[in-house]
């Protein structure tokens, strides 16, 4: 077995901008979501990505592989580290772990009544373990300290503050996914999670996040940024679905929505605070930042897999930086402020 961790890709405000190069967010697609915050952006996003089109259940078969395929082509399977081919390891029967993948609803089908569009909402909807997916259940997503692991995740008692009843706690590395999963699914259905059955009020409330929920989320949101992984399987979703997962396109949305100490002056700056020149450059670049420096304070250059080329902490408001051993080609330039605070901006290699 071989385990595949997700690229890393740090989130920051201005990542549409930064996508729209090579990205597949249409033209004006957020337009109405600019410059809202709190429950009138949740539904300024719930109108943009509501009504998609919906795929069938057994054509879900079919989407995962291309929307969770490994750069080895096996399945990308989230609760294990089992190799699964597409089509031939589908459930199927199982009695143990890595038997064969299906279909797991990261909000449990029970909780809606098995109803659509719910059921094959491919955002939701993910290929993992058989075996895991039974153990998980119907249980919510929580933290279990002292829980029994399988496959990559646990099931015991939650001791996240709020809730102390049985939980399954993903893996660290795709504690995020969970997170912008659910922070899509209460605001792609916020119009009808409050018909729900009260089994789903565990991890909703009214037509929302609980509270014990959304602190959790918020935490993993932050503990494990978006990756090259969610965005390849965001625009891939897209190509069946016609709607995106806006947390994964512009992860400051979910603070902007869910966190009440939300400061829009702090968090959205202009991206004149941090700047990169020469671009294109050939041996060296100067980043400018507005920051002082400190030890929560870096600049990341990755190549556009997603792979870190480069990666130093920040100690003042000029940093030179030696790139003649960069390869021709295009790079992202991040800049993170305890993990927060984020800038990115694209830069050609040229010579």
């Amino acid at each position: 077995m071989t385990r595949f961790f997700k690229n890393l890709f740090l989130p920051a405000f201005l990542l549409l901008i930064s996508m729209s190069g090579f990205g597949q967010i249409p033209a004006g697609y957020y337009d109405s979501a600019e410059g809202l915050q709190g429950e009138a952006l949740r539904q300024a996003l719930h109108n943009i990505i509501d009504d998609h089109t919906s795929v069938s259940y057994d054509d879900l078969w079919d989407v995962y592989a291309d929307t969770d395929k490994r750069p080895d082509g096996k399945v990308w399977d989230t609760y294990s580290n089992c190799d699964f081919t597409f089509s031939s390891d589908q459930c199927g029967s199982y009695s143990s772990i890595c038997d064969c993948y299906n279909r797991e609803h990261t909000v449990p089908q029970s909780w809606f009544n098995e109803a659509s569009p719910m059921k094959s909402d491919a955002f939701h909807v993910i290929p993992t373990d058989g075996k895991v997916n039974g153990y998980r259940s119907n249980y919510p997503f929580g933290e279990c300290n002292s829980g029994t692991t399988y496959g990559l995740g646990k099931l015991g008692s939650c001791t996240f503050p709020g809730y102390s009843g049985t939980v399954f706690e993903p893996a660290d590395e795709y504690k995020g996914d969970m997170a912008r999963i659910y922070f899509y699914m209460a605001t792609r259905y916020m119009d009808v999670i409050d018909n729900w059955p009260s089994e789903s009020q565990i991890a909703f409330s009214g037509n929302n996040l609980s509270n014990w929920t959304r602190e959790m989320m918020l935490q993993w949101h932050h503990d494990d940024p978006v990756s090259q992984k969610e965005i390849d399987r965001n625009n891939a979703v897209f190509g069946y679905q016609h709607n995106r997962n806006p947390y994964v396109d512009n992860p400051n949305w979910a603070d902007a929505v869910w966190d009440p100490n939300y400061n829009p002056d702090f968090t959205e700056l202009h991206s004149a605070f941090f700047t990169v020149s020469p671009n294109p450059a050939n041996d060296f670049i100067t980043i400018r930042n507005s920051f002082s420096g400190d030890n929560n304070t870096f600049i990341t250059i990755t190549d556009l897999t997603g792979r870190i080329v480069f990666e130093e902490n920040v100690k003042s408001t000029e940093e030179q930086i030696d790139i003649s051993s960069f390869p021709n080609g295009s790079y992202l330039v991040v800049f993170r402020n305890s993990g927060r605070i984020n800038f990115i901006q694209k830069l050609s290699v040229i010579r």
